[in-house]
């Protein structure tokens, strides 16, 4: 038995089978700081990736509200900018600050820009995309501001579509905490 397990965990890593807790992951944040998700331990977590030049870019006001009313309690929402659909996040990761700063006092978490599908896709987003796959059971992020919403252990809970507005998220959220 143990000549078993001993060959199953050598084998692991060499097949790509990933033994990977979000809190295992690390992400930069916007200021190009590597940290890790296990400073959310214990946090409910609203990671979006998000874009300044959106049809949904409005959707900072709901996430910066929802961040003012629920982060004492418990809640971290996690920003993070994506160029992908469209150009909609042609910025650097200073102008990206400094738009949702200037534009939507933005007091929660940013972080820098990430692929989030295709071959470059960032180990967080493969990680919630595995977790939560997307409409018709794919995996693909479809847009920007894709939301999932993960609990207090780092389970991903749910994923929400684009259109999906923060406020409609805020008794999941509050089910949480």
């Amino acid at each position: 038995m143990n000549k078993l397990l001993s060959t199953l965990l050598f084998f692991i890593p060499i097949l790509g089978i990933s033994q990977t807790s979000i809190y295992d992951i690390k992400v930069k944040t916007i200021d190009n700081k590597e940290i890790s998700l296990s400073k959310y331990k214990n946090r409910v977590m609203l990671i979006v990736n998000v874009a300044s030049k959106c049809g949904f870019t409005y959707q900072y006001e709901g996430l910066e509200k929802l961040h003012e009313k629920y982060s004492s309690k418990g809640l971290s929402i996690l920003g993070f900018p994506c160029n992908q659909f469209m150009n909609q996040e042609p910025g650097t990761n200073e102008d990206i600050k400094e738009f949702c700063s200037l534009t939507y006092q933005v007091k929660f978490d940013m972080f820098s820009k990430i692929d989030v599908n295709g071959d470059d896709t960032s180990p967080l987003y493969k990680y919630l995309k595995s977790s939560q796959s997307g409409l018709f059971g794919t995996g693909i992020i479809k847009w920007n501001f894709t939301k999932f919403l993960v609990d207090r252990n780092g389970k991903v809970i749910k994923r929400y579509s684009p259109s999906t507005n923060p406020s409609e998220i805020e008794d999941d959220i509050k089910e949480l905490l």
